[in-house]
Formats: C-alpha cells, structure tokens, sequence
C-alpha cells in the first residue's frame, strides 16, 4: 500500500496538497484496493464491505465531479488510476 505522502506527489499540484479532488480519489482508490484484497481473504467482514462500499459511492461522486468540469482531467486521471478497463 502506497503511503499518503507518495500518493500527494503522484497527483498533487504541490507537496501540501492534500484536498485537491485528484488526490483525494486517488487515496480513496488505494484503500479501496486494499480493503478488496482483505475482503479476499475475509469474506465474512460484513462491516469492512460496508465501508468499501461507501468508499466506492464517495469515489465515484468525486469523479463525476471532475467529469463535469474538466474532462481531460479526468481522463488522465482514471488512466494513471487504472480505472474503467
């Protein structure tokens, strides 16, 4: 898993940019991605998928966001994400 501050240099504009919408979609994919590889392995952890579902809602609200205002934005950015294959 990718720390935070790895993340904010990938997609950030400045080292201290954290409430930017592209760093904070590409911190929700990281955890994302790592609660499905938990949920692999616990398939039971009912809670856990509640989570992940309500991360993938709240990502999913802030992508469409971007799509809205600046489309080639988003498209670099579900590229670098690896998202929508």
């Amino acid at each position: 898993m990718k720390s935070a501050k790895e993340i904010i240099e990938l997609f950030g504009k400045n080292p201290q940019d954290t409430g930017s919408s592209e760093v904070q979609i590409a911190i929700l994919t990281e955890k994302i991605n790592h609660l499905t590889e938990h949920l692999k392995t616990h398939p039971k952890d009912v809670h856990s998928r509640v989570g992940l579902l309500k991360m993938v809602g709240k990502r999913r609200r802030m992508l469409n966001y971007i799509k809205d205002r600046r489309l080639n934005d988003y498209r670099d950015l579900i590229e670098k994400l690896g998202l929508r294959k």
